[in-house]
């Protein structure tokens, strides 16, 4: 029912992680990485999952020690979400992951040591088909950078990645990521801006320790949206200091936003005001609470009052308008069926439930 996005997106070459395309025509992945420690396999297992249920599709693991990449082995055998490693320093550990199933490799080529080690990685991921992602962070540039350029800038996180595509163009090595991110919005949105017109390899986004569930989603989407618009951008994440969980929803809830893309319920809903005829935030607040499982795109409007909760109703799936005595369901933009407010989350999670099952019944019969 929405308008669909008129946003021109850079055009990248395609990089698979997994059965996931990046880059190319493919949708903006949205991805997470877990926060428990590696080697306990059953709860970072269990995170994993989590981020499936919410509609993950690339998850990326800490691998820091030989310790971790055997616990990555069992990991693996237990989940079905493409899987990057992240690796720092020690080459061996990514000959090892490479071995048992990972996806992807998060390993700076700068920052593991001599030519040799660096061919190691890149021959190993030859062999095993694998893309690498490099990963400048404004927080960790090389010490000469630092001298040269007195503080972390764009500029200083541009020459840090030409640096390490560098070492992979010797090795004749285009199958690969970058992420450049920076805390500072208008740093990291330079970065990416600047790179993006010097390669044509997939772009992953990110503002880097954002902070907070609130601060680091606004952080993100005014960082991430400014990028987005202007079509650079084939992966994010949003990094946040809260459940990674958390960070696919937002991260969704920020390219719903933009129309770049539609998975699950995209809810709009007024503020809420003295004309309420229900209590939209508490409606709202449960209704999400108990549909987040659903991953089909679907627009419901959930508004308090008749003086734009009609034309807000007459542009989505769902609608529901606030009116007394009792309350007005719209479908497909049109007065359906009327509701009080004593049942009224428990109807609009049925009708949701209800639409979202024909909806997957349509696309079975038509295939």
């Amino acid at each position: 029912m929405r308008a669909e996005s008129n946003i021109k997106r850079r055009k990248s070459r395609l990089v698979m992680v997994g059965d996931v395309p990046i880059g190319g025509d493919a949708p903006i992945a949205v991805q997470s990485m877990t926060n428990t420690p590696t080697e306990d396999v059953e709860a970072t297992v269990g995170q994993i999952k989590r981020l499936e249920d919410v509609g993950a599709d690339i998850v990326r693991v800490s691998v820091p020690s030989m310790d971790a990449a055997d616990a990555f082995g069992l990991i693996r055998k237990q989940v079905s979400v493409p899987l990057v490693a992240d690796i720092h320093f020690d080459y061996k550990i990514a000959l090892k992951v490479a071995k048992l199933g990972v996806d992807c490799l998060r390993i700076n080529p700068g920052n593991i040591g001599s030519p040799d080690r660096v061919k190691a990685v890149v021959d190993c991921a030859k062999d095993n088909n694998l893309p690498i992602r490099i990963g400048v962070n404004a927080g960790s540039l090389g010490k000469d950078l630092l001298r040269k350029y007195k503080e972390p800038t764009a500029e200083a996180m541009v020459e840090s990645a030409k640096r390490n595509i560098d070492l992979l163009d010797k090795e004749d090595f285009q199958n690969f990521k970058l992420s450049m991110k920076a805390s500072d919005i208008f740093m990291a949105v330079d970065a990416y801006r600047s790179i993006a017109t010097q390669i044509d390899q997939p772009l992953h986004l990110g503002i880097t320790e954002a902070g907070g569930l609130r601060s680091g989603t606004v952080k993100s989407a005014a960082g991430l949206g400014l990028l987005l618009m202007e079509g650079i951008g084939d992966t994010i994440r949003i990094s946040l200091a809260a459940d990674p969980v958390e960070e696919i929803k937002v991260g969704f809830d920020l390219l719903k936003s933009l129309h770049l893309r539609s998975k699950g319920i995209n809810f709009v809903a007024c503020p809420s005001c003295s004309r309420q005829n229900f209590n939209v935030i508490e409606t709202l607040n449960e209704l999400e609470r108990r549909v987040e499982d659903i991953t089909t795109p679907l627009d419901v409007a959930i508004i308090g009052c008749i003086v734009n909760g009609p034309g807000e109703a007459k542009e989505a799936d769902i609608g529901l308008t606030g009116a007394t005595p009792n309350n007005l369901v719209y479908s497909e933009g049109k007065p359906d069926h009327k509701v009080t407010n004593d049942e009224l989350v428990d109807h609009l999670e049925a009708v949701i439930r209800q639409r979202v099952a024909d909806k997957q019944n349509l696309i079975v019969s038509s295939s």
